[in-house]
């Protein structure tokens, strides 16, 4: 969770829930922040979001551009996707094409745990 720069009372807003999603992550995250995550729906800015994206989702570019209108200057995205071998893997040219057309390109990728793959995305033209 250190590399993702989460202090506590952070709120973090999350988008494309589903059944499918690492609850360990998603503990952490609140663990860390101190905080219950807020969902799509959730009324006011933000200053972290995670996105869980799968090949077939909805445009990735446009997510992007609705999440950042969302959060707080400076905000970063985390982009989790599934990872190469599992249903719904997206492939990192879509992942770079989708940052780039949404405003943002990628600090960093890791490993979230067997499923899941992690993007951190940031505003273009600045560095995390």
């Amino acid at each position: 969770m250190s590399r993702l720069g989460l202090n506590p009372g952070m709120v973090v807003q999350e988008f494309g829930f589903d059944a499918d999603v690492c609850e360990a992550l998603r503990a952490g995250i609140e663990a860390v922040t101190g905080e219950k995550l807020v969902d799509e729906d959730f009324g006011d800015v933000t200053d972290f979001a995670i996105v869980w994206f799968r090949e077939g989702d909805d445009d990735l570019a446009d997510l992007l551009i609705d999440v950042q209108s969302l959060l707080d200057s400076g905000g970063q995205v985390l982009l989790l996707t599934p990872k190469a071998g599992h249903a719904g893997h997206v492939p990192p040219h879509t992942i770079q094409e989708g940052s780039s057309l949404g405003g943002m390109h990628a600090t960093s990728t890791f490993v979230v745990d067997a499923d899941w793959a992690a993007t951190v995305l940031v505003e273009k033209g600045r560095s995390k």
